[in-house]
């Protein structure tokens, strides 16, 4: 078994102190207690309700001269100790902080390792030690399941579904599996059970919603709302007018992504840049669904913090997430709002450049990047150039065949028939219009026909179009810097 073999190295390493952080305590314990066996040692655990315990050969109390459930009692019992043990100290966390006799005692028995070798497991879900401890530490993480274990946990779980109902099978198929099994990685084994017994239960079967669903709760048990948002609303390119190009880049590409063993370089993320309301945040949804996979959507502004430091470690700590998360597509909305190089920030926006630069050159993670931008003059050239990510893509204005198209979509997403509207008057009406502003003139003519208890036609349509100054026309002249820019540096989308 990996732990216990990479754990006893560590334990052989003669390490005072040992830190695992993990929910899994219980595994944790059991492979400490195999490593304990091996070596030969007593292993000993101590929880604030249960006092000292050795449980490696049969859960036994420790004979109390004193109350060894409270911390510093348990510390002095164990500094007494001539023979050697492992004694895994759960949650003890809350003792480290403004306690100098409990810091004191633990570096008292880190200290005196080589005459009586004590060797202190700190288990808990989160943990950092003081500085005066940490140079006596080193750190260690559980192995997470691997493919094979997780799909025997697939198995187990709808086999006891299939015995509690008189044999019935679980309903699914081996695509859905494999995207089920993709996306349970990075969770320990029962996370990975618990996701799937609830799937399963719930309707006797393993479908799509059902790995939505798991994506959504794997992301809300990585606990980083507010930094990354988990994007439930996923787009298929059917309910996405134009952008052709991008959907035939996207689906050569998806199988390279997503197959463990492809002999094709892993595809790295791309640009898309364009007009506001063009539709690159739609086509950011639809790469999600396209592939299948959970979308985490990066809030820029929610990274800064006014203090030294912070704004870094917030997005080292989203990324961290993501690849957590992985399999994913991480949306960077607007990231020159963050990665602008305009020198009034203390030069935040040079570090967070770095982090994210050092982040993208290093992951070996399937964490595909969609970065969406309004204005790249604005972005660093270091940050756009091939390598860093693979293509730039010029969503535009849509031409009348894409505008029929966003007519259509927008009216049957509405629960009325295409059919009775002139699409092709519409189209023809809307130039420069974008798909947002296509949407608008929609949404605002069902509330003029609502007021007059009519029923929407192409002419209320129409009336609303004419009233409409689309951004193209307010904004002219950006709008025709950035199409001239864009001519032959980019991929029409």
């Amino acid at each position: 078994m990996q732990d216990v073999n990479e754990l006893k190295l560590l334990l052989d390493s003669r390490i005072p102190l040992v830190v695992i952080e993990t929910f899994e305590e219980k595994k944790a314990l059991d492979v400490l207690s195999r490593v304990a066996n091996n070596q030969g040692r007593d292993l000993y655990r101590w929880s604030v309700t249960d006092g000292l315990t050795r449980i490696n050969f049969g859960p036994q109390l420790v004979p109390k001269g004193s109350e060894l459930n409270q911390v510093e009692e348990a510390l002095q019992h164990i500094k007494s100790q001539t023979q050697p043990g492992v004694y895994a100290l759960c949650d003890i966390h809350p003792f480290l902080e403004n306690q100098p006799n409990v810091v004191r005692l633990l570096k008292d028995i880190a200290l005196n390792h080589f005459a009586i070798p004590h060797t202190l497991v700190f288990l808990s879900y989160q943990l950092r030690l003081p500085p005066e401890l940490s140079r006596y530490s080193s750190s260690y993480s559980l192995s997470l399941p691997s493919d094979e274990k997780i799909m025997e946990v697939i198995r187990e779980e709808a086999k006891v579904w299939s015995d509690k109902h008189g044999g019935a099978r679980v309903k699914t198929d081996n695509i859905t599996l494999k995207k089920l099994m993709n996306n349970l990685q990075g969770l320990s084994v029962s996370d990975v059970r618990r996701l799937v017994r609830m799937a399963i239960w719930s309707d006797g079967e393993l479908s799509d919603l059902d790995v939505h669903t798991i994506n959504k709760a794997k992301f809300a048990l990585l606990d980083m709302e507010g930094v990354m948002s988990f994007e439930s609303n996923v787009k298929d390119f059917n309910q996405v007018g134009g952008l052709h190009n991008l959907k035939r880049w996207l689906i050569s590409r998806r199988d390279a992504f997503i197959t463990e063993d492809s002999k094709l370089d892993m595809p790295k993320g791309i640009l898309l840049l364009g007009v506001q309301g063009g539709g690159k945040s739609l086509a950011a949804k639809a790469v999600a669904g396209l592939w299948g996979l959970a979308l985490l959507r990066l809030d820029i502004g929610a990274l800064y913090n006014k203090f030294h430091g912070e704004t870094e470690r917030n997005l080292r700590e989203a990324l961290k997430l993501a690849d957590a998360m992985s399999p994913c597509v991480i949306w960077l909305d607007e990231i020159e709002k963050g990665m602008a190089q305009d020198g009034n920030d203390n030069g935040t926006s040079q570090r967070l450049l770095g982090t994210l630069l050092t982040w993208m050159a290093e992951r070996k993670t399937k964490v595909f990047i969609v970065a969406t931008s309004n204005d790249i003059s604005r972005l660093p050239p270091e940050l756009i150039r091939k390598g860093r990510l693979d293509e730039i893509f010029f969503v535009d204005l849509p031409d009348a065949d894409v505008r029929r198209d966003i007519f259509m979509i927008h009216i049957n997403k509405r629960n009325m028939l295409a059919a009775d509207f002139e699409l092709d008057k519409l189209a023809n009406a809307t130039t420069g219009f974008s798909g947002s502003e296509i949407e608008q003139a929609i949404v605002a003519a069902m509330y003029t026909a609502a007021s007059q208890g009519a029923k929407l036609t192409t002419a209320i349509l129409l009336n609303e179009i004419i009233n409409t100054s689309p951004l193209s026309v307010v904004m002219a002249e950006h709008i025709a810097r950035l199409r001239l820019w864009a001519a032959d540096r980019t991929i029409p989308a």
